[in-house]
């Protein structure tokens, strides 16, 4: 980590919330033994072994294995159906850098909650990569015994990529909605080329982030030509690319069910030039439905929250940036993990509180959607991220 040593019992580095332009000054030593309850083997933390008790189910018989932590509400993008300029502009009340956890607190709440049956914890934002010093974080947390991934925009990938794998990143998944620079700079409100992006996918597969998935949104009038171009350029090159189906997440982004393109869409477009057979789902929660190229290719997939949705096998739960708990992606309110923290509690007194929020969630809010009415303020997708 260059100047942030890496010794014996400790790991060196600067105390920080790491956000733009924040203070890097002030040293400290974490002990490693400060870091984890659980017992080292090798390079990894083993948290301790999992009982009944101690693996939490909610109301509709859901684990808890899968933990987004967005680190920072920030973007360099302005992408229509998230961040639209006209809410998210200059003088958008962004979270102050008191409110936004540092990256030991982060950690904490990991060490925490593994018990509970968390396998994998993926990075969000925002753009995470907009967050100082993010591969300390990534180091603090590549030595518990987890899947580590991080979501990005790939705008600043290319630099980032090779010392994010050096600190213990997993893998990548790159947001690219379109490979023509005028629908990319149409939906994301920019000016950035997709060469910047297509570099930074590069540089994470010379780093080994791999498998690398690529995601697109797809909007019906916008960049329905966008599916077949991207399948054909990352066909056979390793890369994975996942369509989603344009999401009612938030409340500002004017959702509209007649901008939806279908899975069933989706995917004929898709065999009228490529031959495809389906792949069988290897893993409780998997939000993709996947197909494999008949000639050996590789893999597409399509996340269909909107025709089909998958709410049934949900064993995902987000972190805010400032430390709120969402049980669902289209959730109204959160559950305060910060003050507590800040607090005090011990390791198994945020359990609890976890154990207790998880029990009790019953959201399922893609399979009710036909039937909600009312109109609701629900957290945008740039908080809590996707």
């Amino acid at each position: 980590f260059g100047s942030h040593a890496l010794v014996f019992d400790s790991i060196e580095y600067h105390h920080s919330t790491g956000i733009p332009r924040g203070d890097t000054s002030n040293p400290v030593h974490i002990p490693f033994s400060a870091l984890s309850r659980g017992f080292c083997s090798g390079n990894r933390l083993i948290p301790p072994p999992l009982t009944p008790t101690m693996r939490p189910v909610d109301r509709l018989g859901r684990p808890l294995s899968d933990l987004r932590l967005s680190v920072i509400d920030r973007c360099n993008l302005r992408c229509r159906y998230c961040m639209p300029r006209e809410t998210f502009g200059t003088d958008f009340p962004y979270l102050p850098r008191s409110e936004i956890l540092d990256f030991e607190e982060i950690d904490s709440i990991v060490r925490a909650l593994l018990p509970l049956g968390i396998r994998k914890i993926r990075l969000t934002g925002g753009e995470p990569l907009l967050r100082r010093d993010l591969e300390l974080l990534v180091g603090m947390l590549s030595r518990h015994d987890v899947d580590l991934a991080l979501t990005t925009n790939g705008t600043l990938l290319a630099q980032s990529a090779d010392r994010l794998a050096r600190a213990g990143l997993d893998r990548v998944t790159v947001s690219l909605d379109a490979l023509d620079d005028a629908t990319f700079q149409a939906m994301s409100d920019s000016r950035i080329s997709v060469n910047t992006v297509l570099e930074g996918i590069s540089a994470a597969q010379v780093a080994g982030l791999g498998p690398v998935k690529v995601n697109a949104v797809v909007q019906r009038g916008v960049n329905e030509h966008a599916i077949v171009d991207l399948v054909r350029h990352f066909h056979g090159t390793g890369v994975s690319v996942r369509f989603i189906e344009y999401m009612d997440v938030g409340s500002c982004n004017g959702w509209s069910a007649a901008e939806v393109v279908s899975r069933d869409e989706m995917l004929s477009l898709m065999r009228a030039e490529f031959d495809l057979e389906p792949v069988v789902a290897q893993e409780l929660g998997e939000v993709a439905r996947r197909w494999r190229h008949v000639d050996g290719g590789g893999e597409v997939g399509i996340i269909s929250s909107v025709s089909e949705p998958f709410c049934g096998d949900c064993c995902r739960a987000r972190l805010s940036a400032d430390g709120n708990l969402y049980t669902c992606l289209f959730a109204s309110t959160g559950h305060d993990l910060k003050d507590t923290l800040r607090a005090g509690a011990s390791d198994s007194e945020l359990r609890e509180l976890v154990t207790d929020i998880w029990q009790g969630r019953s959201d399922r809010y893609s399979e009710e959607r036909a039937e909600i009415n009312e109109k609701t303020q629900r957290v945008e997708m740039s908080y809590i991220g996707g």
